[in-house]
């Protein structure tokens, strides 16, 4: 039962990094485009899902919460100020989706706020992985931290990344979902992003293994763990011919690859850690008969019906842009 809500946990993280990560990332570039058309029509190609992606972020807190509530207690007391600065962003990036549209005066504000918010929530996400890759203080189970541990040039770097990551998604996304002068524009930023992306990443890789040498210990312990960078290499290399041959559903899926080997590659190095290297997944599970009664109620009716509302959504949706006919 314990490995079920593990992997429940992990899986709508990984949802919610995907889906709200193209729709965040559409919010990051909106503020590099002035073309009022072209952000309208960013704008509408986000709109039939965007408030459905976060649903996920709320199943993960969930989940968090009722069946790792050592691991819940922990990271919220660390976490704090980041996610309350996370929740302000998507807050903020809502009203102005929904205000942008019917303002006159102030549009340029609402349009402000909706990329804005799009770079918070982004940023901080980042940063709250990157201080769990450099280490939290944590003793015998509590955290021993300031309110401002989380914060460090290396966690910077990572939110930073985690920016430029969501802004490729997004790019793939426009890629997909329009046509004309937004996607040419959409394909031009996606080669820009990969380059900057997979240097930022080798970066990170390298200090992370500076910084912390279990983990450096932990990649020399598990030699499998470099089959992940070569899947994000392959898939680097597909998102190009993708962009080249101007397919418009290949550099998407690469872009999901490369999300899914990275997130892979975070979880198995500090596997079987929650917190790494201080909180186990053994030691954070709730009691079995929490996690059972969970099971009979979120577990199998609440997941299932939310995993089919978001297929169905996006089933709804799946209609490509003006130039559909190329793969």
């Amino acid at each position: 039962m314990v490995l079920f809500w593990f992997s429940v946990l992990a899986f709508s993280i990984l949802l919610y990094v995907l889906l709200d990560g193209f729709d965040l990332g559409v919010g990051i570039l909106f503020g590099l485009s002035r073309d009022e058309y072209r952000r309208r029509e960013m704008m509408a190609s986000v709109a039939p899902v965007w408030d459905g992606n976060e649903t996920w972020l709320i199943v993960s807190g969930v989940v968090l919460w009722g069946a790792f509530p050592i691991v819940y207690a922990t990271l919220f007391s660390a976490f704090y100020l980041p996610l309350i600065f996370m929740l302000a962003g998507l807050i903020l990036r809502g009203v102005a989706f929904e205000f942008r549209e019917n303002a006159r005066r102030l549009r340029i504000v609402w349009g402000l706020a909706f990329c804005g918010g799009s770079v918070l929530a982004a940023f901080m996400q980042g940063v709250m992985v990157g201080a769990l890759v450099e280490g939290l203080p944590v003793v015998h189970g509590d955290y021993a931290g300031s309110d401002f541990s989380w914060l460090s040039p290396f966690a910077v770097l990572c939110g930073v990344g985690l920016c430029l990551g969501y802004s490729l998604l997004g790019a793939c996304w426009l890629v997909r979902k329009c046509g004309g002068e937004t996607q040419a524009w959409a394909y031009r930023l996606i080669a820009g992003l990969s380059v900057a992306l997979g240097l930022l990443l080798a970066v990170v890789f390298v200090l992370a293994l500076a910084l912390n040498p279990r983990v450096m210990d932990r990649w020399l312990e598990r030699p499998y763990l470099f089959v992940f960078p070569l899947i994000g290499v392959v898939a680097a290399i597909v998102l190009a011919l993708g962009v080249r041959r101007r397919r418009v559903r290949a550099p998407g899926y690469a872009a999901a690859v490369t999300f899914i080997a990275a997130f892979a590659t975070f979880a198995i190095t500090f596997w079987p850690y929650m917190v790494p290297f201080s909180i186990t997944v053994d030691q954070a599970a709730a009691p079995h008969a929490s996690l059972a009664f969970m099971f009979w109620g979120e577990g199998l009716f609440v997941l299932p019906l939310m995993l089919i509302y978001t297929i169905v959504g996006y089933r709804v949706f799946r209609a490509d842009g003006m130039n559909s006919s190329q793969y």
